[in-house]
């Protein structure tokens, strides 16, 4: 069975995708909630994501903007996190809004949102207005700490909750403040875990009949991702902190300069038959024939030599040419990539990974897809993230099936700002 991705009826037809059928109601905001219904949006789903002028989302104000030009609408932040979607542009505290809103959830099978704790209710469609509105619904709150607890109300983003579950501490250098992961972390791990349950309470409703509200804290789903540090501290009492890029357990590993400017390769040896390769590769030299580094005890005691005689042999050779070397050899080895070298890379290439998509304003555009092919569909985006109040005519006319006196009134109101 066919159809058409975009709301013209000029889209390329498609097979029928895993989520197809499924409505998804998306009053969330910034990332963590926007990139798990975006996992339902290009696998088929019908996701109409709620926002307001007033103020915007805090995403579709921070860059990068296309042609360095900022814009509401210019985000590409924005538009990698909410690609398939629909856009309705809704001011929930208008009474006409609020109205809309309600219908919108009796519309969905889905209800997901990621306000500080208490903000649904206290436009009132929290969870038990939500049951009465749509009994079978599956509604999901997703905060940093929870909906409930004496952390409940502490709001965010997820630098903040990267800092509170211990992923500050652990990363950077011993002799530097604690540097924490690239971005807001615990917002890119979140959206992982919480697909996953959506689905499985998708399946149970399929069997059952039956909804669920689902409580997703960020800070107890991003822990799994420190799970060998927690099971470490509990069984031995080690507290873990900083080493920069080196492993507690194998040696060397790091980042190495290579030649050009700012280049750079990682290298990461994890065994004794690694080491024996790595040395092999760099042409058995003679500082690399110590016995202390023929075993990992050695290695991890010397690191500062071993370091210093590998970015003796790759500061001559590009980091491409020293990852393949390596590679060849049987040693783990990567070239530290810029984005732009993501662009350019191959192997993304034949995975298809970029989508080039035409957005309303800012025309045709490159967005990330998926980490994995599905055998049977293209499971990439289906088309490019919305324009704010983009599809206002279409999602209350077409999909709830208003009347124009209808919209007429609740243009009028001014609820869709």
């Amino acid at each position: 069975r066919g159809r058409r991705d975009d709301t013209t009826g000029e889209g390329i037809m498609t097979t029928t995708l895993p989520f197809d059928g499924i409505k998804v109601a998306d009053f969330a905001w910034i990332w963590a909630a926007p990139t798990t219904s975006k996992y339902f949006a290009d696998h088929g789903a019908t996701v109409v994501r709620v926002e307001t002028e007033s103020p915007p989302d805090l995403v579709r104000t921070v860059g990068p903007f296309k042609d360095g030009e900022p814009g509401t609408n210019r985000s590409h932040s924005f538009g990698d996190f909410n690609t398939s979607k629909y856009s309705l542009s809704l001011d929930l505290k208008n009474p006409e809004g609020a109205n809309v809103a309600r219908r919108l959830i009796g519309w969905a099978d889905i209800v997901i949102e990621s306000f500080a704790t208490g903000k649904m209710d206290d436009l009132g469609i929290g969870y038990e207005t939500v049951k009465k509105l749509n009994p079978s619904v599956i509604m999901v709150s997703t905060s940093l700490m929870g909906q409930t607890g004496l952390a409940s109300t502490y709001a965010g983003f997820g630098f903040h909750a990267g800092a509170i579950a211990g992923f500050y501490e652990i990363t950077g250098w011993p002799d530097l403040p604690p540097d924490g992961p690239f971005t807001a972390y615990t917002d890119g791990v979140a959206p992982r875990f919480l697909a996953a349950i959506m689905m499985a309470a998708l399946d149970h409703r399929r069997r059952t009949g039956e909804g669920q509200f689902i409580d997703a804290s960020q800070l107890e789903m991003s822990l799994q991702m420190l799970a060998p540090q927690i099971i470490d501290y509990n069984a031995s009492g080690r507290m873990v902190s900083r080493i920069g890029n080196r492993s507690r357990i194998a040696a060397p590993q790091g980042a190495y300069q290579c030649s050009g400017e700012d280049q750079w390769c990682a290298i990461a040896v994890e065994t004794d038959e690694d080491w024996a390769n790595l040395r092999s590769a760099m042409g058995k030299p003679t500082w690399a024939n110590d016995d202390r580094f023929s075993i990992t005890e050695g290695r991890l005691s010397s690191h500062d030599e071993i370091d210093k005689g590998i970015s003796q042999w790759t500061a001559d050779k590009s980091p491409q040419d020293v990852m393949e070397i390596l590679q060849v050899a049987g040693v783990p080895a990567g070239v530290v990539q810029r984005s732009s070298d993501l662009m350019r890379d191959p192997q993304l290439k034949h995975r298809k990974f970029f989508r080039e998509l035409e957005h309303s304003e800012v025309g045709n555009v490159p967005y990330t897809g998926h980490q994995f092919r599905i055998k049977g569909y293209d499971n990439g985006p289906r088309f490019a993230a919305p324009m704010l109040g983009e599809h206002n005519d279409f999602v209350l006319r077409d999909l709830l099936g208003m009347t124009d006196d209808e919209i007429t009134e609740i243009a009028i109101s001014g609820a869709l700002v």
